[in-house]
């Protein structure tokens, strides 16, 4: 198995890279969490236009995809630059969609990959009873058993440990699609959203790396830099190792989801648990080895630690993830037992 980009997606990566660092995301995500969408709205165009929501919906609903390891490469950026919004929940809708057939998906699918509509999706049996952006968006989507709704309109913003991550319950709606489909469905727009979550969380744990070891470069304590000491070192070697351990676990879950591998929850799961506890450990690192400038929020850093922990814990917390790594392989998947030999062996 390849766990290594090629040339084009890490082109990709770099692209994003540029155009996210340019478009001054803390200001964005700071302006979001004020309530003011507009620069949000304005940056989710540029996304649009650069393709990313499009790798998660189908090429005959004017998409690219779906492509998973492509979303994985584009949401480690979004990660990497703290983008508001709610980005994993529109890729999830367009997989929700995608599966319940040409009747549901028609007239929202192309507004999606064109980045005219903003979606936001609710599973409840997921974990949370909150759609996160409701207030934003302009569809809102709610999973309740075997019935996909499209909310009217949601209750008040409920507070956050992440400010740019505004949650609320959609209320009311109208039926979209009803039946046993809409449960496989709504399971593998679950493993889409926890996977890009993986991705949001590696990004956003190589960003607070960063940003800490530029820091300890500069920050001096006895006259040398605290980066010289060997207890830093050994503090930033072990968060790196720890979100590098994590990648190629991302990208072997993007891979067996796009083969529709029958071992692809464990393997998404495997990834959202490794890249969330990886990102988390991060921002305590960052909050340690800044001191006590990292507590203020005068920083941007406070916008990528107070990101990690709802990000560890959305679409999968790291307990409901590690059940479903241990949970038994589907049968096909059990390894054969050889059948016992009546004389000794050689």
């Amino acid at each position: 198995m390849r766990f290594l980009l090629d040339d084009e997606q890490r082109e990709f990566a770099r692209s994003l890279d540029a155009m996210l660092t340019a478009a001054d995301t803390p200001a964005v995500a700071l302006a979001w969490a004020a309530g003011d969408t507009a620069p949000g709205r304005a940056l989710w165009s540029r996304l649009a236009e650069a393709g990313v929501f499009a790798l998660a919906v189908p090429e005959r609903h004017e998409g690219l995809g779906p492509l998973p390891l492509e979303l994985a490469v584009a949401f480690t950026e979004l990660g990497r630059h703290a983008v508001p919004g709610p980005v994993v929940e529109t890729v999830a809708a367009a997989a929700l969609l995608d599966r319940l057939g040409d009747d549901a998906s028609a007239a929202l699918l192309p507004q999606i990959a064109s980045g005219k509509t903003v979606v936001t999706l609710c599973v409840p049996a997921a974990g949370s009873p909150y759609a996160l952006d409701a207030d934003a968006a302009d569809a809102v989507l709610v999973v309740e058993g075997d019935t996909v709704r499209l909310a009217e309109t949601a209750g008040p913003v409920q507070p956050s440990a992440d400010p740019a991550r505004r949650l609320a319950r959609p209320l009311g709606g109208t039926v979209l699609a009803r039946g046993p489909a809409v449960a496989a469905a709504a399971a593998h727009a679950a493993e889409v959203a926890a996977l890009a979550t993986a991705a949001q969380s590696l990004g956003l744990g190589r960003a607070l790396l960063d940003r800490t070891v530029e820091y300890v470069r500069q920050r001096t304590q006895f006259g040398v830099a605290i980066g010289s000491f060997q207890s830093v070192k050994h503090r930033l070697a072990d968060t790196l190792i720890a979100l590098e351990f994590a990648r190629p676990l991302l990208h072997s879950a993007a891979l067996a989801l796009a083969e529709g591998a029958d071992h692809r929850s464990a393997e998404v799961a495997a990834a959202k648990v490794t890249a969330g506890e990886a990102a988390y450990a991060a921002a305590r690192t960052a909050l340690q080895l800044h001191g006590a400038v990292g507590y203020t929020e005068e920083l941007d850093l406070a916008l990528w630690i107070r990101k990690a922990r709802p990000l560890r814990d959305a679409w999968g917390t790291p307990a409901a993830c590690r059940a479903r790594v241990l949970a038994p392989a589907p049968a096909a998947q059990q390894p054969r037992t050889r059948p016992a030999s009546r004389g000794a062996e050689a």
